[in-house]
């Protein structure tokens, strides 16, 4: 008796094989490329291990380690080894759980003191050792009830909580040498595949996220599928940390944080601020060439009509609350409801429709204190945020419009980016009915754009569906940004309606949607995607005049008085101080131009542009400097 199998992009070429064979020598036979970089197996869509049995006819895939799957159970493999290994060097220690995440994994421990830096190289070495043994992985199935027997033998009370908890009646162990952890898998053959791997971190971590349980001590690494992607990335990491905003931020003279004002919020430097203006600016001409209209709603609004929104259900924990009057108000967490309540104000006809209302609105958020990153996550930003109202067949006219308008934007900063849509989450509002709607309408929109999307089931707003935006830096890092969110439920619950051509009252729909996101997020992006050499139309100062002497001044400041009537953002270092000096802060402070003055330029009345890349440009007039700049600026360079 034998079994039918075959390759899932030959199927043709199908073969027969005996009961019970193990996935690998299935492989062996069918014999797809690269064999020896396959670390796992799909048996009709389930990955597997590729000691795993195909006991019935089959569709087999190869998972290759390089693969985005493969280099999950890579990561998740590598993350066994290490907890091994520290279970090994730090007697007495509790393994908890251990997941990959991207571009690498970390393992939670409890362990009598927090791991340190110092300890990371000593873990790394017994890994080595763990993987020069060339363990295999094996699994093995047990009923609940012996495995938990078998993690109190062992002392592990926190793998115990976890089959406790999980209610299954069975659950899979892996073991590699003297090391055995509760896992679902698949893994890797064996240690030995692992080939490029680094621990980079620790850190403190809530079990379970909760910080009333105990806190553990994590550890982070980095795996890659060999060691030229892992010195790739151990470059980019190095140079992540040169572009990190929270360093250069002070530096550059943009924002700081204080604790006299509180955790999350921001105080912006002048420039900073002319930063932010200059992307507000860009923000409002883009949207009001585009059909927008400027609109701006108050900060607290009564708390009753968060409830009306749903908010107040759904949202509370991530909002302020305060009391004027005996009359509770919320502080404004998103500026979705002013904008209704001014379509509502008046009767709309659908020759009115669409209306496109923009706000650059801030708004609060009660965020934890653990999450709080520099500009990436605050409690105060301001968001490019809109609202389209529109009938039901404006829809997907109007979310291809919103689509094009990243596309563009995106283009601007030179930014790639992928697209996702989330689905109905476990908390929210609204019938089946118009989620389903809100979803396929989503879906339509790319689709008639021909564009890429993937899938996150339960991710969407509270209210409504949603696509995500990720764009991805100059480091390939992914950040989410724009997010176009469609709405059946808050103009119900709002009463909002429109006249249409029967003379009768309909529903519209609402498409709640930001372009860049939060400011301040977005900047926080900018600023490591540029690593602080923003081009010179998005520059605070687009150029310095430097001094030689004092005796150049008052050509400088004449050259000064020129360039500001001419709408650039300049600055002086008349300082008695050496050109070297001088230069040298400019450059540090990453400012596109430095402009050169000494006798000669004062006698021709004239500058010598010298860029922060330390190349000097040719002598040129103010004016031919002026048209530099603004040709520049036109090519958004």
């Amino acid at each position: 008796m034998t079994v039918s199998v075959h390759l899932k992009d030959k199927p043709a070429d199908e073969i027969e094989v005996k009961p019970m064979s193990s996935a690998e020598e299935v492989l062996q036979q069918l014999k797809p490329k690269r064999l020896d970089r396959v670390v796992a197996v799909k048996v009709n869509g389930e990955a597997r291990d590729l000691s795993s049995p195909i006991d019935s006819g089959a569709e087999v895939e190869p998972v290759y380690m390089d693969s985005e799957e493969g280099l999950e159970i890579l990561r998740h493999s590598t993350s066994h080894v290490m907890a091994m290994a520290v279970k090994e060097l730090f007697p007495g220690v509790k393994v908890t759980i251990g997941p990959s995440i991207e571009d690498g994994f970390y393992y939670d421990f409890d362990y009598k003191r927090p791991f340190k830096e110092e300890d990371l190289p000593k873990i790394e070495e017994r890994m080595e050792g763990i993987i020069k043994a060339d363990l295999p992985f094996t699994r093995q199935e047990m009923t609940s009830l012996e495995a938990i027997n078998f993690f109190k033998e062992e002392g592990e009370d926190y793998k115990v909580e976890l089959i406790e908890d999980l209610g299954a009646e069975k659950v899979s162990l892996y073991t590699q040498g003297n090391f055995t952890d509760l896992c679902r898998g698949p893994h890797v053959p064996s240690t030995g595949m692992i080939k490029a791997f680094h621990l980079n971190k620790v850190a403190g971590a809530y079990w379970r996220g909760d910080e009333k349980r105990a806190m553990l001590s994590r550890i982070y690494g980095v795996g890659f599928a060999d060691r030229k992607a892992l010195k790739k990335h151990l470059h980019n990491l190095e140079e992540a940390k040169k572009r990190n905003h929270v360093k250069l931020g002070p530096q550059l003279e943009l924002f700081s944080t204080f604790d006299e004002i509180g955790a999350g919020m921001i105080v912006w430097h002048p420039n900073g601020m002319m930063l932010r203006h200059i992307l507000e600016d860009f923000e409002i001409r883009e949207h009001l060439k585009r059909g927008y209209d400027l609109v701006k709603g108050p900060t607290i609004l009564k708390t009753e009509l968060w409830k009306k929104s749903g908010h107040f259900e759904n949202y509370r924990e991530n909002m302020y609350f305060t009391e004027i009057d005996d009359q509770s108000y919320g502080i404004k967490p998103m500026n979705c409801l002013s904008h209704m309540l001014i379509y509502g104000s008046k009767i709309r006809s659908y020759r009115d429709l669409p209306k496109r209302y923009f706000e650059l609105g801030t708004v609060h958020r009660h965020e934890r204190s653990g999450v709080l990153h520099g500009l990436f996550r605050v409690r105060e930003f301001t968001q490019d945020d809109a609202h389209i109202i529109c009938t039901p067949g404006q829809l997907n006219g109007e979310i291809k419009g919103v689509l094009d308008f990243v596309k563009d934007v995106m283009g601007i900063f030179n930014f790639d980016y992928d697209l996702e849509i989330s689905t109905r989450p476990e908390k929210s509002i609204g019938s089946d009915e118009d989620w389903e709607l809100g979803t396929s309408a989503l879906i339509k929109a790319m689709d008639d754009s021909n564009l890429p999307y993937d899938i996150n089931e339960g991710e969407g707003a509270f209210y409504g569906p949603k696509i995500d935006v990720k764009l991805k830096d100059a480091l390939g890092r992914s950040w989410q940004c724009a997010t176009i969110q469609c709405d059946f439920t808050l103009p119900e619950r709002f009463d909002l309606v429109f006249i249409d051509r029967d003379g009768q009252k309909h529903r519209p729909v609402m498409i709640h949607r930001v372009i860049l996101g939060a400011i301040e997020r977005f900047i926080g992006v900018l600023i490591e995607h540029y690593s602080g050499a923003f081009p010179v139309w998005l520059a605070p100062v687009q150029a310095m005049i430097l001094t030689v002497t004092d005796r150049n001044i008052s050509f400088g400041e004449k050259l000064l008085g020129t360039l500001i009537d001419a709408d650039l953002r300049v600055k002086a270092d008349f300082r008695n101080e050496k050109l070297g000096l001088k230069v040298r802060e400019a450059q540090l402070r990453k400012i596109p131009y430095m402009l050169i003055i000494g006798d000669r330029e004062c006698e021709k009345e004239g500058v010598t542009p010298r860029q922060r890349s330390g190349q000097n440009l040719p002598f040129m007039t103010a004016k031919e400097f002026i048209d530099l700049v603004a040709e520049d600026c036109r090519q958004r360079r």
